[in-house]
């Protein structure tokens, strides 16, 4: 019997590298090609005629999820979704299995021998199923496969998240994890709006939760996350039915416009049920506030920073010696969700 061949699509060449290698030990797989982003899949594709195709979320020009869309519309195949954000049970994995995919594999962490051999095992089991149909989209058959209903339901805790350059990376994965019933969620960035926009882009195609920039005006309620960015304008929450966030034209706080501080005091004089926290950052903005969201009840936590990124943040934090969460960057994710759901 010919081996299943695989077509393997990821803008990493590193990454290509490694699942080619992963698969082509794989016993009956063959990798009969790698493209680096949507168009030159489209052309191997046509020219390879793979049997089975493995393609990643975040690809510069055409997302994944968008490429995944278009590849069911026009020539439906079996598509195993490989990214670091498409872990069982998260929104990103949901919306993957939605739009057509038919299992959903998170890029290995570690690369030792051990793991190594496993991963082959894992994903060659994977592809051979796909290839002989006892996968079906929405991973019907896939064993841990996300596709059912999400048991999570939000409580209606506002939650606002400040981050640095440095917690980008916090930041997506904790978007990757919500759906459509997220929590109403604020994620406030201290850093190059390029580089956020370029992080975030392919997750406005990925999740089924309503994404987007910071508008003045905007109700803050279950299944939207708003994008807090503009260096020309702060950003507060104000209370009402439902709460609503404001955009404000004022000075920068302690240097930093939009100022976590800012906004975590305002969540506190809101008196609104509230869960802040501080993601990896350099400098102190949101020390303060997220000490006063405490001083109201309010829910907190620290990104306990990785060993080459900065400490600022974090060290200010553990120096007012507050009643927190001390929480790994993945944790974080679990830990949100957990602390606002009604679902128990």
């Amino acid at each position: 019997m010919a081996n299943v061949r695989v077509l393997v699509v990821d803008d990493s060449a590193a990454m290509r590298a490694l699942f080619c290698d992963i698969l082509d030990n794989a016993k009956g797989v063959t990798v009969c090609g790698t493209a680096k982003n949507a168009d030159d899949a489209r052309d191997q594709l046509d020219k390879l005629k793979p049997d089975v195709l493995t393609l990643d979320v975040e690809m510069p020009g055409k997302s994944g999820m968008e490429f995944l869309e278009e590849v069911m519309e026009t020539r439906p195949m079996p598509v195993i979704m490989l990214s670091s954000i498409t872990q069982a049970g998260t929104g990103t994995a949901r919306r993957a299995l939605e739009l057509g995919a038919v299992h959903c594999f998170p890029k290995p962490l570690h690369t030792s021998r051990e793991e190594f051999d496993a991963t082959v095992r894992q994903l060659g089991n994977i592809v051979l199923k796909a290839a002989a149909g006892e996968l079906k989209p929405g991973g019907e058959g896939a064993e841990g496969a996300e596709s059912g209903a999400s048991k999570y339901r939000s409580d209606g805790r506002i939650v606002a998240l400040a981050c640095g350059a440095a917690g980008i990376e916090s930041a997506r994965q904790v978007l990757a994890a919500y759906d459509a019933a997220c929590p109403p969620t604020i994620v406030l960035f201290d850093a190059d709006p390029a580089a956020v926009e370029n992080a975030v882009r392919a997750m406005r195609h990925s999740l089924p939760c309503q994404l987007g920039d910071a508008v003045d005006g905007v109700s803050l309620e279950p299944g939207k996350v708003w994008l807090a960015h503009d260096p020309t304008r702060h950003v507060v929450v104000e209370a009402g039915e439902p709460p609503r966030l404001r955009l404000v034209e004022r000075d920068p706080v302690n240097g930093c416009r939009p100022s976590a501080d800012l906004l975590f005091g305002s969540l506190a004089r809101s008196g609104l049920p509230a869960l802040g926290g501080l993601l990896t950052g350099n400098g102190n903005d949101g020390v303060r506030g997220l000490a006063i969201l405490a001083e109201t009840k309010g829910k907190i936590f620290v990104q306990r920073p990785a060993d080459y990124a900065p400490r600022d943040r974090y060290d200010a934090v553990r120096a007012q010696g507050l009643d927190l969460a001390d929480l790994r960057q993945e944790a974080i994710p679990d830990w949100i969700l957990e602390a606002t759901n009604a679902a128990g």
